[in-house]
């Protein structure tokens, strides 16, 4: 159930969700504010379940590198955690937050940019992860996976919470978020090579609370409605407030899906 807040103004409400730091990919700030159902496969605690069995793991785009300090503790409380554990991360502030975050768990973060190479060899790693890539780079996973070795993904899906980017921008088409699509992901591992051994995917219910709640999330989540500021979005932010206001949460959707894909060893 949310949580009950005093009223407080429109003004009150986008000042404090437009002063909040987004540093990696804590949304601990949003508790009593908005709500998001979350997966049936819990991916942090598989996650960790995989660690347990690697001895090199790549984890890519790993924000502030949360995800993977909690997966990393769950693995170590079996005392079983890969030998090598390395992370890619492309902005610049989430960078200096997953180092010093990772540092202690003897994880490197390399600053690489989300569009470039992975800049490890071919076959460095029995495992690679990641949780909300902005797009899997699909070659270059096959390629610094060891045969035999397997990617495990939570990726966003198609039109994830378009309720709320189609309130600030208007109707979308379909195809802006195709590329998203699980199947469409799965031809592109596939045609690396890869083969896909589950995909799951699932559509969950997002709840804001509060109109601060929905600042925060479109400046945190940038790609959610490119450019977005309160100044530029004065009319949708204030429209959404009073629909709030009289209505209760404003509901979207998000999409999840899981990918377990593994690079097929050569025959003997």
């Amino acid at each position: 159930m949310p949580i009950d807040h005093p009223h407080r103004s429109y003004e009150a409400l986008v000042a404090e969700g437009a002063s909040v730091p987004t540093e990696g990919w804590d949304f601990s700030w949003f508790e009593g504010r908005a709500v998001e159902e979350r997966p049936s496969w819990g991916y942090a605690v598989a996650k960790a379940g995989r660690l347990s069995r690697a001895t090199a793991a790549l984890d890519v785009q790993t924000g502030g590198g949360e995800v993977l300090d909690f997966a990393l503790g769950k693995a170590a409380e079996g005392s079983k955690v890969p030998g090598l554990v390395v992370a890619t991360e492309g902005w610049p502030p989430n960078v200096a937050k997953a180092t010093a975050l990772l540092r202690p768990r003897g994880v490197a973060v390399v600053a690489s940019p989300e569009d470039a190479p992975l800049p490890f060899a071919d076959a460095a790693f029995d495992l690679v992860t990641s949780r909300h890539p902005v797009a899997p780079d699909w070659p270059e996973i096959a390629r610094v996976l060891q045969p035999g070795g397997t990617y495990f993904a939570q990726h966003v899906g198609p039109r994830s919470v378009f309720e709320l980017v189609e309130h600030f921008l208007g109707p979308l088409p379909a195809e802006q978020s195709a590329d998203r699509h699980p199947d469409r992901e799965r031809t592109g591992a596939e045609a690396a090579g890869l083969e896909v051994v589950e995909l799951r995917a699932e559509r969950l219910r997002v709840e804001f609370h509060d109109i601060g709640a929905v600042v925060h999330f479109l400046r945190k989540v940038v790609w959610m409605v490119p450019g977005f500021t309160v100044e530029a979005y004065q009319p949708q932010l204030r429209a959404l407030h009073e629909r709030i206001e009289s209505e209760g949460p404003f509901v979207a959707h998000s999409t999840r899906h899981l990918f377990d894909v593994r690079k097929p060893a050569p025959h003997a």
